[in-house]
């Protein structure tokens, strides 16, 4: 049984604001999450409950994994100069 994702709207705009191309790579990736939520390669963070990072190029995808409910929430997408501010 797969999970569902849900992106809230601040992520979605940095999404929009990727380049075509890595934003394909990066929407595949997702993809993968709704059946595989700790895929090979993703990581915990620590110092944050259930919150993981997954590596797309330059690029890293925090998100947050709620197994009770089957839900992923996307947390940010932004490059990796970026996403830890």
């Amino acid at each position: 049984m797969s999970y569902s994702i849900v992106v809230p709207k601040s992520v979605q705009k940095q999404l929009d604001r990727l380049p075509e191309q890595v934003y394909q790579r990066i929407l595949k990736k997702i993809r993968l999450l709704a059946e595989e939520p700790r895929p090979a390669g993703s990581i915990k963070l620590k110092g944050v409950e259930a919150e993981y990072r997954f590596r797309i190029g330059d690029y890293r995808l925090r998100y947050k994994i709620d197994d009770d409910n089957r839900v992923i929430i996307l947390g940010r997408c932004q490059h990796r100069k970026n996403v830890y501010d």
